[in-house]
């Protein structure tokens, strides 16, 4: 890998290959981008694994929510073993409790359920009511491979005073930038110390036109 890890959501195996052609480093695997992304089927993964060799970080998360039940826990456990066994390298998950805190009993239950597999914390800690209790509840859970985040709930250039105070924090090794990344802001989050970032609308059209390669490349140069 060079010097800055980037990272590209793929729906299906012409969006990873492409990002692969482009110089992305690894895949987030969803679908339904209308819910900010769900779980995708393993069928998709195992097909992917044929043709692509990045690594897929894969989604798990049943509903449009980042609250968890007993039962879409137990349904996210299963997802996993099956993801597991067809390919998955990694998994994207977390969640918060009515109060928007952390569930910490909930998002150990799934670490513990896909170890010893790496894991990001999506942006549901963008979504907490308390932003710096969150961070300091995720930072510290085993095999956290990346924090996806914006800083904000409304993304990237809202969320940088965030970012920078983490950074400063000492968290900058874990901190993957994403949710409405523009090129212009990629300078300011490196001079932070952030070496991760997360593509999605940027590398195509619209989440119905697939990635472009040529789009990927320009990331993959900006980054680095």
């Amino acid at each position: 890998m060079t010097g800055s890890l980037l990272e590209v959501i793929a729906l299906d195996v012409r969006d990873a290959v492409a990002a692969e052609a482009g110089g992305a480093d690894r895949l987030e695997i969803v679908v339904d981008m209308a819910s900010d992304g769900l779980t995708p089927a393993a069928e998709t993964v195992a097909a992917i694994s044929k043709e692509c060799a990045l690594p897929q970080m894969v989604m798990l998360r049943g509903e449009a929510s980042f609250l968890a039940t007993p039962e879409s826990l137990e349904g996210l456990r299963r997802d996993a073993r099956a993801l597991s066994e067809a390919g998955a390298a990694g998994f994207v998950f977390g969640f918060l409790d009515s109060a928007g805190a952390v569930d910490l009993a909930a998002t150990e239950a799934l670490i513990h359920a896909v170890a010893p597999l790496p894991w990001t914390f999506h942006r549901a800690v963008d979504h907490a009511a308390d932003t710096q209790a969150s961070w300091r509840a995720v930072r510290l859970l085993p095999n956290l491979a990346t924090v996806l985040t914006a800083g904000a709930p409304s993304g990237v250039a809202d969320g940088l005073p965030l970012l920078k105070a983490r950074c400063e924090a000492g968290d900058g090794p874990l901190i993957m930038a994403g949710g409405g990344l523009r090129p212009g802001l990629v300078p300011v989050l490196l001079d932070y110390g952030v070496r991760a970032f997360h593509v999605g609308s940027a590398v195509r059209a619209s989440w119905s036109d697939p990635v472009e390669t040529h789009l990927v490349r320009q990331w993959r140069a900006l980054i680095d």
